[in-house]
């Protein structure tokens, strides 16, 4: 936490320190979501004009690794953390900044897919031939004839979105609680445990997400993109209970963990989250308590 705290520091200290971050993140692989975040934080505290000057620059490193590895992760990641951001300062509503994933990872897997054939056709060959092996390898173990279904072009590309979304999505939250942080102690906290998503819009994402579903593999993918605002939802309630209950951050890891590793865990979620946007949930507990539901704080 004073690490976090300490670059958070460091970054708003100057426009040269932020660029620094921005550009030494940008340009790597594995800390890109570092550079993100520190365009979100200069964006929601300096605006769009401050932001748009960093991001500006730090694409230029990413556009050199993209041109490199033919990888547009980094670029997508940059522009999108920003709009998001953007989104996010403009309308003090972090239900819309988070509902702004969904068309921007739709845009980016198109622009994946129409712009970066060559880079995806690469990485599908390189999954069907590691499917492949795995299946040959299983099959000499005793596990009988196993068929992987070869993936397409167009489910790599929904899967690069998905991952992208939601980085797109942490690295801004990160920035919202650097500044919170920084000027606004807990606001982050009380913000994160109050989001929600107006009903007409939970029920269309839960039908888009099971129409996607079930139209089959080639578009199966795409649902997880479109239950990203609703997952985000569910971990905001959780969070809600655990600090209603008094529950620690080893009960939160416990639950993450159970989240990540079953499948029938993440429909649970979407299901709690439809259930608390028809009975407001957070509201019944604050009632049992006697005192008024936690309202979302710009931070």
């Amino acid at each position: 936490v004073d690490a976090m705290r300490g670059l958070a520091e460091f970054i708003m200290r100057g426009r040269w320190q932020a660029l620094a971050v921005a550009i030494l993140g940008s340009g790597s692989l594995l800390f890109g979501w570092i550079s993100a975040a520190a365009v979100a934080l200069v964006t929601l505290r300096k605006g769009s004009a401050e932001g748009g000057w960093l991001v500006f620059w730090a694409l230029l490193p990413a556009a050199v690794l993209t041109w490199v590895t033919g990888d547009a992760g980094s670029l997508l990641l940059l522009a999108g953390t920003y709009i998001v951001a953007l989104i996010l300062r403009e309308s003090v509503s972090l239900s819309l900044a988070v509902l702004a994933t969904v068309p921007l990872a739709v845009a980016s897997g198109v622009l994946l897919a129409t712009l970066n054939e060559a880079f995806l056709q690469n990485l599908v060959a390189m999954f069907n031939e590691a499917l492949g092996g795995l299946s040959q390898d299983l099959e000499r173990e005793g596990a009988g004839e196993l068929a992987f279904r070869p993936l397409q072009v167009a489910q790599v590309a929904a899967l690069l979105a998905a991952g992208n979304a939601v980085m797109t999505l942490l690295s801004v939250l990160l920035g919202r609680y650097w500044q919170a942080v920084l000027y606004n102690p807990g606001g982050f906290g009380r913000e994160f445990r109050a989001l929600r998503l107006p009903r007409p819009m939970v029920l269309a994402l839960g039908v888009m997400a099971a129409l996607l579903w079930w139209f089959g593999p080639n578009w199966a993918v795409w649902a997880a993109v479109v239950v990203l605002p609703l997952t985000a939802v569910w971990f905001a309630l959780l969070h809600a209970y655990a600090a209603k209950a008094g529950r620690g951050s080893t009960w939160l890891a416990l639950m993450y963990a159970v989240w990540i590793v079953l499948d029938p865990a993440k429909w649970l979620a979407v299901a709690c989250v439809a259930v608390d946007a028809f009975t407001d949930i957070r509201a019944k507990w604050a009632a049992s308590q006697g005192s008024d539901p936690e309202s979302g704080t710009g931070a």
